[in-house]
């Protein structure tokens, strides 16, 4: 039950049932069930592995390639052998810094064991950081061989180990080796993807197949999958792998323990009671061991938990120059993972800053005169993914490769920016009606969706913190299933969290195809519960005050941070006054339903333009008040890059392997062509300032809205770290559009619809050969590719005369 393993164990304990002498006609296996009390005991020691078999279990970090490499194995180890092989993959939902654990068998027979390995000769460890929040050694069987990439040197390895991991070691005799792959595979151009140099290391250790075959054989299928990317990533492969084992180092290991410290506890001391019990497990891996009784019956968990997290898994951190600083902001507004961030402070409350706390005396924006300014990286939650870094233009002008912020190793840094960062979460947030609602002021809004675990570089998540900049305190999201919902719905925690008066977005997710439908019935029950309290405030009025009443019952704008606030301070006033009325308690109940709601719905364009289409178009009809984003990568990029009717003409992606014959489905013309809907076309990264003006129409447009948001993604096939530019070129080209159409416009006796975007500057063809989803087609079929080129050159050339001739129509007014 519960997703559980069904091991030998278990069986075992069903049958053992069986031989009681009074034995129960009900029972489960898999759960701890202390609710019903139904559990049988399971002897977790009890194996029935067959001898003769390797088993080997490999732990990795999202996107190092661990588990590509481990099927790869599995291929090149079948196919030298006459051995039967099984491969089994546990992955978590993280997009970047996820946990990987690979299970590889292989023996001289059918392998029937279809559960995880207990216990392992090999055991290979891809991330050194996983030693201090796992118990990882805990599979390593007697006299296994331990692999471990560590950027430690090989001499300062065992004194730098957790007391647990040396304990283990020397209990089963394990026998631990070492390689620096993070070195290896950056001195050979594959970034973070370390998966080629350990997996040489693995054939050097393992003894599966002659160390010399092994190699030969990986550089085959090297060639072989990465051929059609060009010679130049085969050269960097091949070149890892000879390096590889020659690097490796084994560590003696001593005859007692001696280690310094240990593994450091999950969640702190201080965190909230349900964390230490119920996260604190899940982060640790234990979650298997959670009993029944710790889940809230109601399926809700609490929000502000990713700050728990703390995976550390940045090799260089972004770190601050505070005399060059121009205070753009741009670097916390790019920021994936909220992992940056700006904040502008009463000087005094930084009297008693530690030393290595930075900050500038004062801001240069006149708005926030006498208030001191600061950056400051969250050392534990970065993934060092630099678009901060590529995006800061304040350079030193005697140094020009010195920024404002620099990406240093992070082993460095960790610890004087863990106490810095410590001291930045004290200093109170100042007034939101203080703050400019400019493009560098926006970003000094406190944010409440941070530390995520979307991949490092990722283009969706910015727009969801800047929404919840604008409006996260009074905001009701209804996110379909996809990228958006794995990061931002995964347990064991959440990146969605409050303000200090306890303030935050309300997250629910339904079935992919029923978003649309579901946040139009998060709007209507919204706006049920309002009505409510306005019929029970009507009831009540004799015995309040009239200007309460009426601040109660007045307009109060969405984009209005004062009149938010006042009203917030007359709901405070109201409920003090219902503590002494009769009958006042309903109301007390709902009073925080008179405050505005703002609903968004939100999804990737395989829910938009293809699965949730028909919802969506419903909605669009509906003319309630509802907001929708997509963040559209053009292709389905939570299950693995398959084609949508986002994807443009001439992409390769799973179903359009020789690149896609259509054209880009015109979302935004279909929602236009009903008139009374608001439509944008935003590209953050490029156009910040357009993007923030449409994300502030669309919250005030009395009606249903719709955001289309450009989102770089890791299956375009570029280094997202140059995805800024690469987004400058997509909306030069005109390969995406940038404008907004409000119906309100029409009123005034102008056009709807306002272009944003300047005319093509910027050949198609420059902005095509960037990404590897185009460039595919041109290494496979270079006339097909220009073909292709053309046909999108003509769909963009008429896409814009009809948007240029639609910009210059003028609509008669309601009164006309």
């Amino acid at each position: 039950m519960g997703s559980k393993e069904l091991t030998p164990a278990m069986v075992k304990a069903a049958f053992d049932e069986l031989d009681a002498e009074r034995p129960r006609t009900r029972f489960t296996l898999g759960i701890t069930d202390d609710v019903t009390g139904l559990s049988l005991p399971v002897d977790e020691e009890f194996d029935t592995e067959p001898a003769g078999v390797s088993r080997a279990v490999f732990y990795g970090l999202g996107s190092d390639g661990t588990v590509s490499a481990n099927k790869a194995t599995i291929k090149i180890i079948g196919d030298a052998t006459e051995q039967a092989c099984q491969g089994y993959f546990v992955l978590d939902s993280k997009k970047a810094g996820s946990t990987t654990v690979s299970h590889l068998r292989f023996g001289p027979a059918p392998i029937r064991s279809t559960y995880q390995i207990r216990r392992a000769g090999f055991l290979a460890v891809h991330d050194p950081g996983f030693l201090d929040r796992f118990d990882v050694l805990d599979r390593a069987g007697q006299g296994a061989a331990v692999l471990l990439n560590t950027t430690v040197p090989p001499e300062q390895v065992w004194a730098g180990l957790p007391c647990e991991a040396q304990e283990t070691l020397l209990q089963r005799g394990c026998h631990l080796f070492v390689i620096d792959a993070y070195r290896l595979a950056d001195e050979h151009g594959l970034g973070r993807r370390i998966n080629t140099v350990m997996q040489a290391c693995f054939f050097a250790l393992s003894d599966v197949l002659p160390v010399d075959e092994a190699l030969t054989r990986m550089k085959q299928a090297v060639t072989a999958t990465w051929g059609k990317r060009g010679s130049e990533i085969v050269r960097r492969n091949t070149a890892a792998i000879d390096a590889a084992v020659a690097a490796l180092h084994e560590i003696p290991i001593p005859d007692a323990v001696d280690a310094v410290r240990t593994r450091p506890p999950a969640v702190p001391a201080d965190a909230p009671d349900f964390v230490r019990r119920v996260t604190g497990l899940l982060l640790e891996g234990h979650g298997d061991r959670l009993p029944v009784s710790a889940f809230p019956p109601d399926g809700t968990w609490p929000t502000g938990t990713s700050k728990f997290e703390k995976r550390a898994i940045a090799l260089d951190l972004p770190i601050w120059e505070p005399d060059l600083c121009v205070q753009c902001n741009r670097c916390s507004m790019i920021c994936p993972h909220t992992a940056i961030l700006t904040k502008v402070f009463q000087p005094e409350d930084a009297a008693a800053a530690p030393s290595v706390f930075r900050s500038t005396p004062e801001g240069f924006t006149p708005e926030l005169e006498g208030l001191a300014f600061t950056v400051q990286v969250a050392p534990d939650d970065c993934t060092g993914c630099g678009l901060c870094v590529e995006v800061c233009p304040a350079k030193d002008r005697t140094q020009p490769r010195r920024k404002a912020l620099n990406l240093q190793p992070a082993a460095e840094h960790r610890a004087t920016e863990r106490e810095a960062f410590a001291f930045y979460q004290q200093i109170p947030e100042v007034s939101r009606a203080r703050i400019p609602r400019t493009r560098s002021g926006i970003a000094l809004l406190e944010p409440l969706f941070e530390f995520c675990g979307a991949c490092a570089g990722c283009g969706e998540t910015p727009y969801l913190r800047l929404l919840t900049q604008l409006v996260g305190d009074r905001l009701l999201i209804a996110n379909a299933t996809g990228c958006s919902s794995i990061y931002g719905g995964n347990l064991p925690t959440s990146p969605y969290t409050t303000d200090a008066n306890g303030r935050g977005p309300a997250w629910n997710n339904s079935l992919f195809e029923d978003n649309a439908e579901f946040g139009l019935g998060l709007r209507l029950g919204a706006d049920t519960l309002a009505r409510r309290a306005h019929t029970l405030l009507d009831r009540f009025a004799p015995q309040l005050a009239a200007d309460l009443v009426g601040e109660l019952t007045g307009p109060c704008p969405s984009g209005d941070d004062a009149a938010i606030g006042a009203r917030r301070e007359a709901v405070t006033r109201l409920r003090a006054l219902l503590a002494e009325i009769d009958g006042g308690d309903e109301l007390a109940r709902c009073a925080d339903t008179l405050v505005p709601r703002s609903v968004w719905l939100v999804g990737g364009d395989g829910w938009a333009y293809d699965i949730g289409f028909g919802g969506l178009d419903h909605v669009l009809a509906s003319r309630h008040d509802v907001n929708v984003l997509v963040l559209d990568t053009e292709v389905y990029s939570n299950t693995g890059g398959q084609q949508s009717k986002a994807t443009p003409l001439g992409a390769v992606a799973k179903f359009a392997s020789a690149g896609k014959e259509t054209s880009k489905k015109d979302l935004g013309l279909l929602a236009m062509s009903y008139g009374h809907v608001y439509v944008a076309s935003v590209a953050m990264q490029s156009h910040t300032s357009q993007t923030l003006t449409a994300l502030q129409e669309a919250e005030s447009y009395p009606g249903p809205s719709i955001v289309i948001a450009h989102s770089p993604c890791i299956a375009h096939g570029y280094d997202l770290v140059n995805a800024p530019a690469q987004q400058r070129r997509a909306v030069g080209s005109g390969a995406w559009p940038l404008f907004r159409f409000d119906p309100r416009r029409i009123e005034t006796g102008e056009s709807p619809l306002v272009i944003d975007a300047d005319p093509v500057t910027v050949p198609l063809r420059n902005y095509l050969e960037q990404e590897a989803r185009f460039r595919m087609v041109e290494l496979a079929d270079p006339q097909r590719y220009e073909r292709l080129v053309a046909a999108g050159e003509n769909a963009i050339a008429r896409r814009h005369a009809l948007y240029q001739q639609l910009a210059g129509i003028h609509l008669p007014t309601q009164e006309d």
